[in-house]
């Protein structure tokens, strides 16, 4: 009699997925190890290729820094002209959508997957996470599973976001709460050329 970690007894066919299931992620474990050793390349041209050819959807003229970790990177997608800074970690388990124009800094941590600290089984809760068009996140920021951040909105360095963000908000704080609005009427910037060697 086989059980699975809960002590509940498995049937052949959940055998099987189990054993299929953990075959897949350790190919993904090894993939993500070679992404980790592509981001220490500094080449902005050179990890973009293999991002892609992990799955990862980067819009034109946009950049991911090096040391950049990632899990499930086919479900992160990147607009057009968006720089996401050193260090960071996106979380692709459900959808990551990152739009055009966003300014990601340095060690942030986006993640679309958490424990429920209320399931019995301490069972994982799944949410997409969306970052519309022009957004700035500030260095060290943490975006939780299910959050929403509208066009043109600002989160503060060291902001812990649980809710939806309105567009042109300011956030900041844990957790992050509205303490102002971007007061420029029309949004249309280009972030520019990222650091050569970064």
């Amino acid at each position: 009699m086989i059980v699975d970690k809960t002590g509940r007894q498995l049937t052949n066919r959940q055998i099987i997925q189990k054993i299929i299931k953990r075959f897949d992620n350790w190919l993904l474990d090894f993939e993500l190890m070679l992404l980790r050793w592509v981001g220490c390349v500094p080449s902005h041209h050179f990890r973009r290729f293999f991002y892609r050819v992990a799955g990862i959807k980067i819009g034109k003229e946009s950049t991911i820094h090096m040391w950049a970790n990632f899990y499930q990177p086919r479900g992160i997608s990147i607009g057009q002209d968006s720089i996401i800074g050193d260090h960071c970690f996106l979380d692709g388990r459900e959808r990551l959508e990152i739009g055009s124009h966003v300014a990601i800094a340095s060690q942030v941590l986006i993640y679309n997957s958490e424990h429920d600290v209320n399931d019995e089984f301490f069972r994982a809760r799944e949410e997409p996470v969306i970052i519309e068009d022009y957004v700035f996140i500030g260095p060290r920021a943490i975006i939780l599973p299910g959050v929403r951040i509208g066009k043109g909105a600002v989160v503060a360095a060291g902001a812990v976001v649980t809710g939806n963000v309105q567009a042109k908000a300011i956030v900041a704080g844990v957790p992050a709460e509205e303490i102002g609005h971007r007061k420029i009427n029309n949004l249309h910037y280009r972030l520019g050329r990222a650091r050569l060697f970064a």
